[in-house]
């Protein structure tokens, strides 16, 4: 289980000061690729003066990829975690990259047991070089690739175990993946090595014609928030955080959402 960090916000440049000024944030997210690996915006540095933890979160690491990790890109997340001091930096169970193409998008790793075989290698390297905790979140998909070996509770479990990884669990994602593809989130809860999770994501979204997109830019559906307490049945969570990334609403609905996350999580 990670170290305790309360309950944290996104912080993205378009509301900077927004984080700044706002009550009852403990611990902020930010970007790894948004950041210089030499020095830090203004408004991170006045954040880490304040004691609040900043955690360096990659999307470019491309971990699930069959081609070489690209270790620059794993150096950068590393020295952006050591010029924050984060206790942990992470990224996503996904590849970005495939056949000299950048997709654009974070894309599911398929759960056989070679796909498998590859995210564990590229993971024990990327931590080989990191230095310090990494943690892996599970992502929304609109698709899952045929002939699964593997549920993705098993998928997620054996990785944890053979690379001593952390998991961020995103519970928005796991609601998307329940409404698109019909997965069980709570299967998918009691199946996780909880007592390795790092921390929360919630973020909300919005259903067009059937299909739930995992927008970060709409409000946080209930039954995201039910889908968190069901976690915080299970185990306590050392941190939550909301994601917010386009559309942002004003600073008191945004007081709001982290009111009613920290209302979940204290039960």
């Amino acid at each position: 289980m990670g170290e305790h960090l309360g309950v944290g916000i996104g912080w993205r440049l378009e509301i900077d000061l927004t984080v700044e000024r706002m009550q009852g944030v403990d611990f902020v997210e930010v970007v790894a690729e948004n950041v210089h690996r030499d020095h830090l915006p203004e408004s991170l540095r006045v954040l880490r003066e304040r004691g609040l933890p900043v955690l360096p979160h990659a999307v470019s690491l491309s971990l699930g990829g069959a081609e070489p990790l690209d270790t620059a890109r794993v150096e950068h997340l590393g020295a952006v975690g050591e010029l924050l001091d984060a206790p942990l930096v992470s990224d996503h169970v996904c590849f970005v990259r495939a056949g000299g193409l950048d997709s654009g998008h974070l894309m599911p790793v398929p759960r056989t047991r070679a796909a498998l075989d590859v995210l564990v290698a590229n993971v024990n390297q990327a931590r080989s070089i990191l230095g310090r905790p990494l943690a892996l979140e599970n992502i929304a998909a609109l698709l899952r690739w045929p002939d699964a070996e593997l549920t993705e509770a098993q998928f997620l479990t054996e990785l944890v175990e053979r690379t001593d990884c952390l998991l961020l669990l995103d519970v928005a994602n796991m609601w998307a993946n329940a409404l698109n593809l019909g997965e069980d989130p709570v299967d998918l809860l009691d199946g996780l090595p909880l007592e390795r999770l790092a921390y929360v994501h919630v973020a909300g979204g919005v259903e067009i014609d059937g299909v739930y997109h995992d927008t970060h830019a709409h409000a946080v559906p209930q039954g995201v928030l039910d889908l968190l307490a069901q976690l915080c049945e299970r185990v306590r969570p050392p941190g939550v955080l909301l994601e917010r990334d386009d559309r942002y609403p004003s600073d008191a609905v945004l007081a709001d959402e982290l009111a009613a996350i920290r209302a979940v999580v204290a039960g």
